[in-house]
């Protein structure tokens, strides 16, 4: 069944808020991995980016199923792995593998998480920047 994102109907499962706190922190840990791999050895490793990644994924662990299923659909739109159109699928792809399994260690381990989610919405006509926090 084809999605429309114009579609008043549209569902994507979590709030728009939601996903923009997850953007926010996913691009503030990589700026700290960034930073931290062009700083001298002496200093200590990481502990701020750590301390991020385990506020986003108790954040992510707190969601219900459905939200944290439609994360991990959004980052596969985002990424490539499916349209816009093919939502439900995505969902239910994402259900079905994510059954009994850590979400926020899984969606932590993408590579640019907050630019997946960001383009993700954007397959949907949705701009992360405009979102309200």
């Amino acid at each position: 069944m084809a999605v429309d994102p114009e579609d008043e109907e549209f569902d994507l499962r979590v709030s728009l808020e939601t996903v923009a706190i997850v953007i926010d922190h996913a691009h503030a840990i990589q700026e700290e991995d960034e930073t931290d791999a062009d700083e001298d050895a002496d200093e200590p490793d990481g502990s701020d980016a750590e301390l991020d990644e385990e506020s986003l994924s108790a954040f992510i662990s707190e969601l219900n199923e459905e939200e944290q299923t439609a994360l991990i659909a959004l980052a596969w739109v985002g990424r490539g792995d499916y349209e816009a159109e093919e939502w439900e699928e995505a969902l239910k792809v994402a259900a079905e593998r994510g059954a009994g399994k850590d979400t926020a260690t899984y969606l932590l381990t993408m590579d640019m998480l907050g630019d997946l989610l960001g383009e993700g919405l954007a397959a949907f006509g949705i701009a992360a920047e405009e979102i309200e926090r």
